[in-house]
């Protein structure tokens, strides 16, 4: 049966549901080109007129700058802000040095982190602590300008993203952060959380440290990257819902030319692209757009609550919708099994 992208899917033990397919908005603070905020706002209306109800943001976008307009758009056009299931992260804060206040050293680049084009003047600085995480609550009320925030995600917490600081930011976590949030939702102020990350081990060690309501699982269970897939039986054990982000891995199962070949956030290596070319000849075969197989592949899996997609312009809204909702014949997934 094919799934549409307005259907509403119950997330665990939350008391919420997400629609199949949901927004992301890294793409509104500027990843790898400037967006205009007349394009963001606009992909957002289209989004939600064609019924998506979930919209994910995080502090890093844009340095603020994603909160902001998404903020903007369901306060000021979406008509009913009720509707709207809100998830954002924490994990960074947005900050400037001041007289008296010195920030801490920079710390080197992620391989996660491609930078943001025209994001807003801030500097993050990463805080998983209790009162970091409570902070980072409170600053994204603010930029949203609503109380009503659903879903919380740490963000980026991980051995690829920290390094050698991995282990003071887990302890961190582990130490007061998990508190805090289970603090939020003991006292209503949200409905759930978990992380929101690349890493599959760090989802796994933290459903042993706290329960988890909900993860945003970017490009580990996708076409090209299938190493969720021993997490998610645990997930779904349990109970923990996944979000599949990252679905186009960066962009290079969506592209259109050469500039949106991105694999994990950074231009393609010559294996990846040799792939992609092998799985979109196979889906030519049967007349498919890759990108659909890409949009729906997560779907295939009982552990996947939903979608998320990103877009910079309303025809990539559109088209994402069209990729979602287009019949597969199950010969093409069969194929594709067999080349993973």
């Amino acid at each position: 049966m094919q799934v549409k992208v307005s259907q509403r899917r119950a997330v665990g033990r939350a008391g919420l549901e997400l629609t199949a397919l949901g927004l992301g908005c890294a793409a509104f603070g500027g990843l790898y080109r400037p967006i205009a905020a007349t394009d963001a706002l606009a992909a957002l209306r289209t989004a939600w007129q064609a019924g998506i109800r979930h919209f994910d943001a995080a502090p890093m976008y844009g340095l603020g700058r994603a909160e902001h307009l998404l903020g903007h758009f369901l306060r000021e056009e979406s008509g009913n802000v009720d509707e709207a299931v809100i998830s954002t992260k924490v994990g960074r804060l947005m900050a400037l040095p001041r007289p008296g206040r010195e920030l801490p050293p920079e710390p080197p680049k992620n391989p996660f982190d491609s930078g943001w084009n025209n994001g807003l003047g801030f500097r993050e600085v990463f805080d998983y602590s209790y009162d970091g995480l409570m902070r980072s609550f409170d600053d994204s009320q603010q930029r949203l300008g609503l109380p009503g925030i659903d879903l919380l995600f740490v963000h980026d917490i991980g051995r690829v993203t920290h390094g050698e600081r991995h282990d003071r930011t887990w302890k961190d976590l582990t130490g007061g952060g998990f508190r805090a949030l289970v603090e939020l939702r003991d006292a209503g102020l949200i409905k759930g959380f978990g992380l929101g990350v690349n890493e599959t081990q760090a989802i796994d060690e933290a459903m042993n440290e706290t329960d988890l309501d909900c993860c945003l699982l970017a490009g580990r269970y996708t076409l090209l990257d299938r190493s969720g897939d021993e997490l998610l039986a645990k997930a779904r054990s349990r109970n923990v819902s996944i979000v599949a982000g990252g679905v186009y891995n960066s962009g290079i199962l969506a592209a259109r030319n050469a500039a949106d070949r991105k694999f994990d956030y950074r231009d393609a290596p010559a294996e990846i692209v040799e792939r992609v070319d092998r799985l979109a000849a196979i889906c030519a075969r049967f007349d498919v757009p890759l990108g659909a197989a890409a949009v729906q592949f997560p779907m295939r899996n009982e552990a996947i609550t939903s979608v998320l997609v990103g877009a910079r312009s309303v025809d990539d809204v559109t088209t994402s919708i069209d990729w979602f909702e287009r019949e597969i014949p199950d010969a093409l997934w069969s194929e594709l099994d067999a080349a993973a």
